[in-house]
């Protein structure tokens, strides 16, 4: 039987180059010709060539229309699988259900033994909502091969709305095969997912009488045991399951990732040694084993799994990160260190920012600027990152000047990189540096100008320097829009609406503010705002609360003498 890739999702179905579609083409091509006369020209190949090619042209120019339209008359048309599945990527890459639709049927018209054709054809139907058309492919599916795998063909396109699942349920079992094992882990994940836990383990039950030994039944049953909340019939199963499948690695980790999700560490770490003995080599085993260590505080035994993953393709820079996280718990930091420098890619930053941290405690901030400099020239890549690293230590040294021109010196070589150029708005004095500063901030707008943070500097920044506070006052609620729950936002336009005279509006803002940051700034200006409304019971409250949180906090010193009545005069 032959098998396809990906008829299961839209992203998985496999994508071909326009270099490979078109060679492909030509090659059929050339292969039809060599069976005509010498002399004999075939127009038909020719065309088919020509409206490959133009397809392929007008993707490359965004005319999507045209693309699809030569592609969905060549899959038609053709004989070629390859044509016929390049036709249907590009529909499903524009959303457009119903070509796809008409290019898979048309696909299993011509040939209607054809599995992969009616896998494509069940997996579109179901994208275009056409449910029964869906079911009857998979009875025709299942009538070619019953023992094929189904249960992932809703992967990612599963329907979201209760209406279009209760009718694809109803389809499935109605549908001729609604005994099949694969259609009822179908219906098994459907009434999961409209939370009907307690049904669709009776109908993955029934599923697993009929295949008892299929890793993702058991592994489904155990899920909905956990969704249901009953851990104790999850751990019999999962127990049951390890036992009845010694040699199953798939089933032996889940329930190890089980164990550990409800905090039975020491049981998992006990049967992953059993794992790693039966599979030495496995690196997910080895890897969770090593985490798993290092939780409890293992550290001897957590190096001796994560030094097995040093060259692990998959492994390898976890592997150093969590090596050097284990030394430093063991407080070998010239070790940690050393691990540290060996990690790249996504853990690339929180590795050098766990160096930093441990020449910071070592005192030793100016060999952190050294290794620091040398890592750009080792890792370009990472140059924003360690451009704002160093500058840091600089500001923790107290030399914000040289922070300040390393930055601009970043900002020469990366004019487009916004994260150095609020690094270096951050540090600006407003009153100082003002001119600067509207340059950067107006950059920073120009290359993100719905950024919440960039809109919220400009408004603060313009609010401190108490100018142009209509243009603040529309950077802060723009930020607000986009970040509802941000405290800092909400301080800023309060600012912003205080300095405006609209102490009502200030007042409301920064009572959100507050009520999710307490700060003393944020309440010192909640408690202005109060008292320029004329709300003093409300302000006397506040100021009550900022006492008690910070009572020798030198900024409440100007609310107290609110509270002061004036001097009485004396009677002559």
């Amino acid at each position: 039987m032959r098998q396809i890739n990906g008829q299961n999702s839209t992203s998985t179905i496999k994508q071909y180059s326009s270099t490979l579609l078109l060679m492909g083409s030509m090659l059929c091509s050339t292969h039809l010709l060599a069976t005509t006369t010498a002399t004999a020209y075939n127009a038909n190949n020719y065309n088919a060539i020509q409206q490959t090619m133009l397809a392929e042209f007008a993707l490359a120019y965004a005319d999507t229309a045209t693309a699809l339209h030569n592609y969905t008359v060549l899959a038609i048309k053709s004989n070629s699988t390859t044509v016929k599945q390049r036709a249907l990527n590009v529909a499903l890459e524009q959303h457009d259900f119903k070509a796809a639709l008409d290019i898979a049927t048309h696909w299993v018209v011509q040939e209607p033994s054809d599995v992969p054709a009616l896998f494509y054809l069940a997996h579109i139907a179901l994208q275009a909502h056409e449910y029964e058309l869906a079911a009857e492919s998979i009875d025709k599916i299942l009538s070619h091969d019953p023992s094929a795998d189904l249960e992932k063909i809703l992967a990612g396109i599963a329907p979201e709305s209760k209406e279009d699942q209760t009718v694809l349920v109803d389809a499935l079992q109605n549908s001729q095969a609604k005994d099949n094992p694969s259609i009822l882990v179908i219906i098994a994940a459907l009434e999961a997912q409209t939370g009907q836990f307690e049904q669709a383990l009776a109908t993955i039950n029934r599923a697993l009488k009929k295949r008892p030994n299929a890793s993702n039944f058991i592994l489904m049953k155990a899920n909905l045991l956990s969704a249901l909340g009953d851990e104790e019939q999850t751990r019999k199963w999962y127990s049951k399951a390890s036992r009845q499948h010694k040699s199953n690695l798939e089933i032996r980790l889940a329930e190890v990732k089980y164990l550990i999700k409800v905090n039975d560490s020491m049981l998992a770490l006990e049967k992953l040694e059993k794992i790693l003995q039966k599979w030495p080599k496995a690196e997910e085993a080895l890897f969770i084993a090593g985490l798993t260590s290092i939780d409890l505080k293992q550290y001897e035994r957590a190096e001796r799994y994560l030094v097995e993953l040093r060259n692990s393709s998959q492994y390898q820079n976890d592997a150093y990160y969590y090596l050097a996280l284990n030394a430093e718990r063991k407080g070998h930091y010239e070790t940690a260190k050393a691990y540290y420098r060996l990690v790249d890619g996504s853990l690339y930053a929180v590795s050098r920012q766990n160096l930093i941290n441990i020449y910071t405690e070592q005192q030793r901030l100016n060999d952190a600027l050294r290794f620091l400099t040398q890592e750009r020239v080792n890792y370009p890549q990472h140059a924003s990152f360690l451009y704002q690293a160093q500058a840091e230590i600089l500001k923790k040294m107290g030399n914000k000047r040289a922070a300040i021109g390393l930055l601009e010196e970043a900002i020469q070589h990366l004019s487009d990189d916004p994260e150095l150029i609020y690094a270096e708005v951050l540090l600006l004095d407003p009153f100082v540096q003002r001119d600067r500063l509207d340059q950067l901030l107006t950059l920073l707008l120009d290359l993100e100008p719905n950024h919440p943070a960039y809109l919220n500097a400009y408004a603060y920044t313009l609010a401190l320097q108490n100018r142009r506070l209509d243009e603040a006052r529309d950077y802060a609620e723009r930020a607000l829009e986009m970040a509802p729950d941000q405290a800092s936002i909400m301080d800023t336009l309060g600012f912003v609406a205080y300095l405006q005279n609209d102490f009502s509006t200030a007042a409301k803002v920064l009572e959100q503010a507050y009520l999710l940051n307490d700060s003393v700034s944020i309440g010192v200006r909640y408690a202005r705002a109060l008292y320029m409304q004329g709300d003093l019971g409300r302000f006397a409250q506040i100021l009550k609360q900022l006492q008690q949180k910070h009572p020798n906090d030198p900024q409440l010193a100007p609310l107290n003498s609110l509270l002061i009545p004036p001097p009485m005069p004396k009677s002559s």
